[in-house]
């Protein structure tokens, strides 16, 4: 387990401080740190620590994709952790539009669509907006509210 802990701080850590930009350099990158990983298990850590690889103005690099490891995470002084990753929510017909920090949208759709929410068929994502599709009966503020659980 001990092993496991270090090798995600130490992903975090690369994520964090540098552009990452493929799974291959993600692997030479914790191996000069002596961290030997396969690309099989660095795959699970990177789901498993809700980063994704997005697209940025410099082009794609490994992000957090997920609200709950920045709170989740022990750093308090992290200035991350006190910004909201929901940014706005939107309605036209019965779809949502949801914008987010830059790197945020594909988790939070992710984890709308593990929810199994009565309120939501499904969403598409990008880099910082969420599009989702509400039921027909489904009442916009508690779509309203069920998203803003997510924040």
């Amino acid at each position: 387990m001990k092993e496991r802990d270090n090798r995600l701080q130490q992903i975090r850590e690369l994520i964090e401080t540098s552009d990452v930009c493929s799974q291959n350099e993600l692997v030479e990158r914790l191996a000069q740190k002596g961290c030997v990983v396969t690309q099989a298990t660095l795959s699970r850590d990177l789901r498993r620590l809700r980063i994704n690889k997005v697209a940025t103005e410099n082009g794609y690099r490994y992000m957090y994709a997920g609200p709950e490891l920045v709170t989740a995470r022990d750093d308090s002084n992290d200035v991350a952790h006190h910004r909201a990753p929901i940014k706005s929510i939107e309605f036209s017909g019965n779809f949502v539009v949801i914008k987010t920090r830059n790197g945020y949208a594909t988790g939070l759709a992710y984890d709308i669509d593990m929810s199994h929410s009565p309120l939501i068929l499904g969403t598409i994502a990008g880099a910082d907006t969420v599009f989702a599709i509400m039921r027909e009966d489904a009442d916009r503020d508690d779509v309203a509210d069920f998203i803003s659980d997510f924040k």
